[in-house]
């Protein structure tokens, strides 16, 4: 394969791993502090959705309509899994299904255009970022192509998303409350008895969710794409949850779980059409379109080793008297 070729595929996973890596960055949050999140895919097209709602032609403040509502839905599923004690599992099925349908029925009642919206005005998208001479380095052997076009060539919510990473593992093992975060997720009768609120732990926790997932959102509409399209997110937030099970609940390796998905997608795009070596039997396009799903079942049914996630994960907390 030429080796722009191979480039410009790495580049396109990078694009691609953005909104999965920040999806997963949320999961991982909810899911430390024991609060199990299947809602990811909710709140990341609810986030789609508000960024271009606005319509103000300002692309900030689509991100901060996109995380606004993102919270939103994330408290939805706080107040019912946390403070009502509800089952975490249909609560986050609900928040799927409650921003599924509220974003087709007003896209539909306020754009008028069978639930899409209008492409966005001028400024209202992230536009790529070009670092210094990449034009000039471009034709240098090896290094020109890394540089020109992996490393630049980005808008600020792809870089955003790495850098995340290791501000989670900082958050997470190097402060009181990434300590207290993972501690409630394992015993939180015992961060109870320390004096420390376990309910406001856990909705500290998915209100970081909820940021995350808007900025996953907004990357959908105003980075990635140029408005709404209904179901737009396509099932990544189930990927994202398989690929948080498959990192174990670790930022570093959700990364590079959230990579190898990124790569199969961007794999299946540039196979389309591809025709077997030796044959002229084109491999079906349907097929290729699946690996990213057929990964994610793969993983899911074991094959990833044994994976425990936090010990009180599901189970909603009930303060003795």
């Amino acid at each position: 394969m030429d080796y722009e070729i191979i480039v410009s595929t790495l580049a396109a996973t990078v694009r691609l791993t953005t909104p999965l890596l920040f999806a997963c960055l949320a999961g991982l949050y909810s899911e430390r502090s024991g609060v199990f999140d299947i809602g990811l895919e909710g709140k990341m097209l609810a986030g789609a959705f508000g960024a271009v709602s606005v319509l103000t032609g300002s692309v900030w403040l689509g991100l901060l309509a996109a995380i606004a509502v993102s919270i939103l839905m994330a408290m939805l599923h706080a107040v019912a899994s946390i403070t009502l004690k509800g089952n975490q599992i249909i609560s986050g099925v609900a928040i799927n299904f409650l921003a599924q349908g509220l974003t087709a029925v007003l896209g539909l009642a306020w754009f008028h255009q069978g639930g899409r919206t209008p492409p966005l005005p001028p400024g209202g998208r992230f536009e790529a970022i070009d670092w210094p001479w990449a034009d000039q380095i471009h034709s240098v052997p090896i290094v020109g192509p890394l540089y020109a076009t992996l490393l630049s060539g980005h808008n600020i919510l792809v870089y955003l998303a790495f850098l995340c990473v290791p501000l989670t593992y900082w958050v997470l093992y190097r402060t009181r409350f990434g300590l207290r975060l993972r501690a409630v997720g394992e015993n939180p009768k015992a961060v109870d008895t320390a004096g420390i609120s376990v309910t406001l732990l856990r909705y500290r926790a998915l209100i970081i969710t909820g940021v995350l997932c808007g900025l996953a959102g907004a990357y959908f509409s105003i980075a990635q794409g140029n408005g709404f399209i209904n179901n737009m997110t396509a099932g990544k937030g189930f990927i994202a949850l398989a690929a948080l099970i498959f990192a174990k609940w670790r930022p570093v390796p959700a990364m590079f779980a959230t990579l190898l998905f990124g790569f199969l997608d961007a794999l299946q795009i540039r196979l389309q059409g591809a025709v077997l070596p030796g044959t002229s039997w084109q491999i079906p396009v349907q097929f290729i379109q699946a690996l990213p799903y057929i990964l994610t079942c793969v993983l899911l049914a074991g094959f990833i080793g044994k994976a425990i996630g936090p010990k009180a994960g599901g189970v909603p907390y009930t303060k003795e008297r």
